[in-house]
């Protein structure tokens, strides 16, 4: 049994109602489970939330909430993992459990079903006992890195290494913050192995986790560029 947990708590601050705000013509929130809905691999689509208003976006979306999410995990400091683990055991306590668990960020829209779909494959190949995060390559070398200080000096992450050419570095990747396949076993256990972990690697133009304004702005123009590129 696989389960697809979208977690959509209210209050979100740089952007207000963010999971459910407009995008495109569909609560942003919608195009993470429409992408859920058509890969057609989870047995349950659940919307994780404490917002009585979210929810009923969702309900209204074809994905009703079978329970709320206690208002104890749905601070600005709680992190996921114990979210996952709370609804995974109020599913068991109605007799429901799942092996696989697919977190899906509903912050997401440019995640598509195929995308999904390999990553699933990925997980399935490793016997379900890896997890699987959707990852993308840094546009250029962590080596490069600076931090800027209060008045706009920078200061090199790793000094003397902006000497070295891009191709004698090694690629790096970062967390798309899109989403992770994990075994239930790790989740119940509250802890995922990051030695253990395996990579869905995502282009760029899918790797976007829209935290503020200019994300949202950047994701609708990549994804107007897809849909024009589709209509051709």
């Amino acid at each position: 049994m696989r389960i697809a947990i979208v977690p959509a708590r209210g209050g979100s601050k740089r952007i207000p109602d963010k999971n459910i705000v407009d995008f495109l013509g569909l609560p942003l929130i919608g195009h993470s489970l429409r992408a859920a809905q058509q890969s057609g691999l989870f047995d349950v689509i659940h919307v994780s939330t404490e917002s009585r208003r979210i929810a009923d976006v969702a309900g209204a979306l074809g994905f009703a909430v079978d329970f709320m999410r206690d208002p104890a995990l749905a601070d600005d400091h709680t992190p996921l993992l114990p979210v996952l683990k709370w609804t995974l055991e109020q599913y068991a306590s109605r007799g429901r459990r799942f092996d696989t668990v697919c977190l899906l960020m509903p912050t997401a829209p440019l995640i598509e079903a195929g995308d999904l779909l390999q990553a699933e494959a990925l997980f399935r190949r490793h016997n379900g006992q890896r997890t699987v995060i959707a990852v993308a390559r840094f546009p250029v070398p962590i080596e490069w890195a600076f931090r800027m200080t209060a008045d706009q000096s920078l200061v090199p992450c790793q000094p003397g290494m902006g000497k070295v050419r891009s191709q004698d570095l090694a690629p790096a990747y970062y967390d798309s913050g899109t989403f992770i396949f994990m075994p239930e076993a790790e989740v119940l256990a509250g802890r995922i192995d990051d030695a253990r972990m395996l990579a869905y690697s995502l282009p760029r133009d899918k790797a976007i986790d829209i935290d503020d304004a200019e994300d949202l702005e950047l994701a609708k123009i990549i994804y107007r560029g897809r849909q024009a590129r589709i209509s051709r």
